[in-house]
């Protein structure tokens, strides 16, 4: 079973205490889709940073887990520039982005 492409570029955002780790999803016309991650710090510099990474690939599109207390300073960095989905990570952990490099928790 495939999985239905709703969003050409999308990101998905791993929030730590320390740092962020983002990985957009790029699907192509052919329906290929391309992963390309990054590490960012949790400092307003570093959430800056991530969104002007965003910005340049495009993306507008993010979804993040509600891990404790963390998300909040990503989400008020990325509200107004991108329409950010906050989920329980009960439902994000079975997606995974199988292309990305893995980064240490």
């Amino acid at each position: 079973m495939a999985l239905k492409i709703v969003y050409k570029i999308c990101c998905g955002i791993d929030v730590h205490k320390t740092f962020v780790v983002a990985c957009i999803a790029s699907t192509d016309s052919k329906g290929i889709t391309t992963y390309e991650s990054h590490r960012f710090s949790t400092y307003t510099k570093g959430l800056k940073d991530l969104l002007q990474w965003l910005l340049k690939h495009d993306c507008k599109d993010v979804c993040m887990e509600s891990t404790g207390k963390y998300w909040i300073p990503v989400y008020n960095v990325l509200e107004n520039d991108c329409t950010v989905v906050l989920a329980h990570p009960k439902y994000v952990k079975v997606i995974r982005c199988t292309s990305a490099p893995a980064f240490p928790k």
